[in-house]
């Protein structure tokens, strides 16, 4: 059993309706981290949500508090999020670097595994901007100086190089078709048991006295379609593989 924090997946939506010369808008929030958070806890581990909206205000920015967990997920969530705390953006004072706080927390023995997606690795236009911080030093990946994203609007099915790797939890070697993903590049020394075209799917990597990964597609839709994240049953055989080999349960 694991104690996981989850980081992102959850966004708000707003739509404008016009009818006639008439117009209003809706609002709406949204979570993506539900087939995740189903496959971990159904597992046995115990998650904690942290929503993208309250991200930069929560998110854990030293030791002590990275402590309560030994495992940190970072999901389609950018790195502004992380390090613009209201004290830094808002009230214009120095703070704690908490992506740098992240990577020391891992170099000491803890795990950190990043999910792909829109604000993931580079991201769309580069906005997820993590390859600028403390975190591209512990991945096992080089993240892209572009946008980053491979959209695969006709399906692409992952290949699964070594199925017998502890990380892949005994998900099979045949896996349902992906919509898109992250492209990075793996590091010297990285294990990279699955790929997604000719690039890492699934990347594995000790940092310090910790471990890395990286998931680079999403975990939900739309990269996920529900054949893969709600159908598929080595969707949580993977996720628990993935959570025990990072800290090495």
């Amino acid at each position: 059993m694991a104690r996981i924090l989850i980081a992102g997946e959850s966004w708000m939506t707003t739509s404008t309706h016009v009818k006639g010369v008439d117009e209003f808008s809706v609002h709406s929030y949204v979570e993506g981290v539900g087939p995740l958070r189903d496959a971990l806890t159904g597992r046995g581990h115990v998650v904690e949500h942290l929503p993208a909206h309250l991200v930069p205000t929560r998110f854990p920015g030293d030791a002590a508090a990275l402590a309560a967990y030994d495992l940190v997920v970072l999901s389609d969530i950018g790195a502004n999020s992380i390090q613009l705390s209201p004290q830094v953006f808002e009230r214009f004072q120095p703070g704690e670097d908490r992506l740098a706080a992240l990577r020391d927390w891992v170099g000491d023995g803890g795990a950190l595994l990043m999910i792909g997606g829109y604000l993931s690795f580079s991201g769309f236009q580069a906005r997820a901007a993590f390859r600028q911080t403390a975190i591209a030093d512990v991945l096992p990946v080089t993240m892209l100086a572009e946008d980053d994203r491979v959209e695969s609007p006709a399906g692409v099915v992952p290949t699964v190089v070594d199925a017998g790797h502890a990380a892949l939890g005994g998900a099979g070697a045949e896996w349902p078709g992906l919509l898109g993903y992250n492209r990075v590049v793996a590091r010297g020394g990285a294990e990279v048991p699955v790929l997604v075209g000719e690039d890492p799917l699934v990347a594995l990597a000790p940092f310090g006295a910790g471990r890395a990964g990286v998931f680079t597609s999403d975990c939900s839709p739309h990269w996920a379609p529900p054949a893969f994240c709600e159908e598929w049953p080595g969707y949580a055989a993977l996720f628990d593989g993935l959570v025990r080999w990072l800290v090495r349960g």
